[in-house]
């Protein structure tokens, strides 16, 4: 076995040379974290993480405006406090609804300026749109948007990369009304009910079905104990904790 021996001044350089390139690597990683790249490997959101018995109703709103009004009446009425997910372009063209659902205290997220494919844009297509819907819902409510739903429920990893780019959370569901294919009402609350669960996103869209449901489906929600919170108070770190019945400052 031959053994071979480095001269004392090689070894420095060589451990110079490793200290530099692992100085190197850090400082570029910390770059990228700072410009959101880091980010990129969050995944897709399909239920919260309070541990809670509470469920977050959401409704994706690119049209639909002439049922809201009625949803409201049963949110309110049945002391629960949802996430609409709208359109830029929805919202511009119905900015006096829109505050009146943020003054409601639901939670107005982000759907992109158009209801478009979004695993057929490019990133910087998804992130223009993402970014340009922000701006209305902004300007509209004066609050900023942080959740992404996107249309037709897609989702990449190109979509992933500019949603995370953003310091977007991409949010899915866990229970699906389907009501868009506008099904029996009673269809909707059997959908919901049946699979039920602590953390549930549920998803919607303003049908005249989802209407005629939610009256039997929020009325049975509240009698089994759920709290229908916003999507934000189920989506929380672990220092953080659901506000309790008698918190009336939640969003």
């Amino acid at each position: 076995m031959r053994i071979y021996y480095f001269p004392k001044n090689s070894l420095l350089g060589v451990a110079i040379v490793f200290l530099m390139l692992c100085g190197f690597l850090g400082l570029s990683l910390l770059y990228f974290n700072n410009a959101g790249i880091a980010s990129h490997s969050r995944e897709p959101v399909y239920q919260g993480n309070s541990g809670e018995k509470a469920i977050a109703l959401t409704v994706n709103v690119d049209w639909g405006e002439e049922y809201i009004p009625t949803m409201l009446k049963e949110f309110k009425k049945h002391d629960a406090r949802v996430t609409f997910f709208v359109t830029g372009r929805w919202a511009e063209k119905n900015p006096e609804l829109l505050k009146q659902m943020s003054k409601a205290g639901h939670s107005i997220q982000n759907h992109g300026y158009k209801h478009l494919h979004f695993n057929q844009l490019s990133e910087a297509q998804a992130q223009e749109q993402i970014k340009k819907a922000e701006k209305v819902i902004e300007e509209i409510t004066g609050k900023k948007s942080r959740f992404f739903a996107s249309p037709y429920g897609e989702q990449s990893k190109k979509l992933m990369q500019a949603v995370g780019g953003l310091d977007y959370d991409l949010i899915m569901w866990s229970i699906d009304t389907i009501d868009w294919q506008r099904p029996a009402p009673e269809t909707i609350v059997k959908r919901v009910i049946n699979r039920i669960h602590n953390d549930a996103i549920i998803l919607m869209h303003p049908t005249e079905p989802t209407v005629k449901a939610l009256p039997g489906m929020l009325s049975q929600l509240k009698e089994e104990g759920y709290k229908m919170v916003t999507i934000e108070k189920i989506i929380i770190d672990k220092d953080s904790k659901l506000p309790n019945e008698k918190d009336k400052t939640r969003n």
